[in-house]
């Protein structure tokens, strides 16, 4: 199949960065010397629909429905709108830095209810900078237009959720199969426009159309229905996140009147499968993990005994093809991880397969993308990292991870820094207790800059019925780690968990509010629990206490599954406190404020004591010395200077030593015997060198020396506490 391999993302996923699914199929089948093209359709169509041309189509569709004011004035200032929208879609791309000043002063762009909420947000202009404050208001900008198209032009549409309501949930085929054959909506007439621009340059004789998200759902099958019409000869495969968690029990065969084939869980075999079968050269019943459908039923075939790719077999994801000096970054400023998440691009790569720890009961780790671990290496990770830099010419690095290992990670810092590379990245983790405080410094050294992570539910009680294996101190602990080394934290935080009470999602929020209050916390966001038919509590609820509404599942998509919870209390009591209190200790203000302050219902007082947290951090300052740990020094060799030192008659030699770091220069002194050894040491467990010292070795060596002072001594002397918060690090 010379060249005639198109794979594409449908609207929507996100405007900032693309989604890595077709990069990783693209990277793969370079290693298979099959050529491709793949397409970022999301981004292509927002570029179109904001945009002079789009806005002026846009404002020209006559709807008779009744307006609502906010629309109304969009429409009395379309020409404003219509006039300022490349300049504002420009300078979110980066590409017009100068109107920072006009836009941040509010004299360039028109404003519609969005900006309603800059009265609350005088709090964050205040620490942000020029250009930031500019990418927000354009970015209002924007969602006052999606406000408009939502309610005058298309009613499904969202920035990254667009007709998500059709595939949530969506249990039978019907509502979906429905809105399929209604006319063609505005954004609908966009995306088969370039779609056809493609497959007529292209001439692909197979499209695969990735859908990680229900959002991504409508508009693949509006493509699918729109290439079998127009392009018969065509097949098409869907794959995908969606596809993976919601279509495992597929029965409907009206899908296949859209796709040839739907395949799960890792793309790579199941593809190379489809082109062989297409090929000729590979029977249709020894295909992988396949749906289609054969004398209109739904067959699932798995006869293939071929195993998947290794990860090391997989190659680097190619982001070449995709638009990538076009992706807008609109800028969300209250919650600090979601505003890093959605500004700028991210290059996404994994570090492993898999989730390495795979035991939280609310987790899908009955499913292969979470069950099977398999984690690359710390060399192979670098080599795709300099290759992708070549690609995009962005040093900016997302691991997406369920939960990147630590013993991987700290591998790849020390990577990082031994070749040099000049990179920005952060991942998912587990706040387990591996994470030192010389970890967390060695990650930020190497360009570490956010992690996030599960706290969950603030209850050691619920955490250990999650099966978490972390506690409410441990997580503490760590996130203190990662603080103090310079690297925010964000946690994922969750209520309604089975069996919860009042008085635990309370106490939760108490600790959540002391996390903040110290300053081990900068971001996080409470979800509520949903239980997933993959899940240990899916699959069992009886262990957990509760009841499934509905045993029956439905011919299209399931995942989500209706509960009873008869010992735990009414999540939806909490919902807005809770999301309320965190708006406020993100932004440092309500943090002293008692609980009920968020409630327009009495609650239990917290049982937390109000210095939990505290104490917990007071506890980090007792170190305990790990002897078989290896030591690095991360910084230049120090030099020193000799001279001699008087009193009372007395001259003895010292050594100053000059330490050279990034930000400043730390001068001390030390006798001369202890100064020249420390100079040599440093010298030697320099990362760069090929030295590796443990501590023990290095407390046996300076032992030999003879030295006067004790070992232990001296290694907590102020000099050396100094060097550790710089750059000396144990491992």
């Amino acid at each position: 199949m010379a060249e005639s391999l198109f794979l594409f993302t449908p609207p929507f996923t996100q405007l900032n960065t693309p989604y890595p699914a077709t990069a990783y199929l693209k990277g793969f089948l370079n290693t298979q010397n099959i050529p491709c093209f793949h397409a970022d359709l999301g981004i292509e169509v927002i570029l179109q629909l904001f945009s002079q041309e789009g806005l002026s189509a846009l404002f020209s569709i006559e709807n008779e429905k009744e307006k609502t004011l906010n629309a109304q004035r969009i429409l009395a200032l379309k020409h404003h709108y219509i006039h300022t929208i490349d300049i504002a879609v420009g300078f979110l791309q980066g590409k017009n830095p100068n109107f920072a000043y006009q836009i941040a002063h509010r004299q360039l762009l028109p404003e519609a209810e969005r900006f309603e909420s800059l009265d609350d947000l005088h709090w964050a202009f205040g620490s942000m900078g020029l250009h930031d404050k500019a990418k927000h208001i354009a970015t209002l900008y924007l969602e006052d237009i999606a406000d408009y198209i939502k309610e005058c032009v298309d009613e499904h549409f969202g920035f990254s959720r667009y007709a998500e309501k059709l595939g949530r949930c969506a249990n039978t085929f019907d509502e979906l199969y429905e809105a399929l054959h209604n006319k063609p909506s505005y954004i609908d007439t966009l995306l088969l426009q370039l779609l056809h621009q493609h497959l007529q340059y292209r001439k692909p004789s197979l499209v695969c159309i990735t859908v990680p998200f229900p959002g991504n759902l409508y508009s693949a099958f509006k493509s699918a229905q729109y290439i079998k019409a127009t392009f018969p000869h065509i097949k098409i495969a869907m794959g995908g996140g969606f596809a993976n968690t919601e279509l495992r029990s597929l029965s409907d065969p009206r899908v296949f009147d859209f796709f040839d084939f739907i395949t799960l869980d890792d793309g790579e075999a199941p593809l190379m499968h489809l082109i062989e079968h297409l090929n000729g050269t590979r029977d249709l019943q020894m295909l992988k993990r396949t749906f289609t459908r054969i004398d209109q039923q739904v067959v699932y075939i798995n006869h293939s005994i071929a195993p998947d790719y290794k990860q090391m077999q997989l190659g680097t994801p190619d982001y070449r093809d995709l638009l990538l000096d076009q992706y807008i970054s609109a800028v969300e400023i209250i919650n600090p991880m979601h505003k890093l998440w959605s500004d700028g691009q991210w290059n996404k790569l994994t570090m492993a397969h898999g989730c390495y720890w795979g035991k939280c009961t609310f987790c899908d780790i009955s499913l292969d993308y979470i069950q099977r671990y398999e984690p690359l290496t710390a060399s192979y990770l670098c080599d795709q990292v300099e290759t992708i830099i070549e690609q995009t010419k962005q040093r900016s690095f997302h691991f997406v991870d369920e939960a990147a290992p630590p013993a991987l990670m700290k591998a790849f810092a020390l990577e990082v820094i031994k070749r040099k590379i000049k990179i920005i990245w952060w991942t998912n983790i587990r706040f387990e207790k591996s994470f030192t405080e010389d970890l967390c410094h060695l990650l930020k050294a190497s360009g570490c800059i956010a992690v996030s992570g599960g706290l969950e539910v603030a209850s050691d009680r619920l955490l250990a019925l999650i099966q978490k294996g972390v506690t409410v101190e441990g997580v503490s602990e760590v996130t203190y780690h990662f603080s103090k080394a310079g690297i925010l934290v964000h946690a994922y935080l969750m209520y309604g968990f089975p069996t919860e009470t009042m008085q635990e999602t309370v106490d939760s929020m108490e600790v959540v509010r002391q996390m903040f209050e110290e300053g081990i916390l900068r971001s996080a966001f409470w979800h509520q629990f949903a239980m997933t038919a993959h899940s240990p509590i899916g699959l069992h609820p009886e262990q957990f206490q509760v009841k499934k509404v509905n045993e029956n599942e439905g011919p299209f998509a399931n995942n989500d599954i209706d509960f009873i919870d008869e010992k735990g209390v009414n999540p939806h009591l909490f919902s807005k406190g809770l999301k309320i209190s965190l708006y406020n200790y993100m932004q440092g203000a309500g943090i002293d404020y008692p609980l009920q302050k968020w409630f327009e219902y009495k609650i239990p007082n917290t049982s937390i004591d109000k210095k939990y947290i505290a104490n917990i951090i007071a506890q980090q300052s007792v170190a305990q010395l790990k002897w078989n740990a290896i030591v690095y020094w991360l910084q230049a060799t120090p030099t020193g200077r000799l001279y001699t030192k008087s009193k009372k008659g007395n001259t003895w030699e010292m050594v100053e030593l000059n330490v050279y770091i990034q930000q400043e220069n730390i001068q001390f002194s030390l006798n001369k015997n202890n100064g020249l050894w420390l100079i040599e040491l440093l010298g030697k467990i320099n990362i760069h060198q090929n030295e590796r010292l443990s501590l023990q070795q290095i407390k046996d060596d300076y032992e030999q020396q003879s030295f006067d002072e004790d070992f232990e001594l001296f290694w907590f002397n102020k000099v050396m506490k100094n060097l550790q918060g710089k750059g000396l690090v144990l491992i």
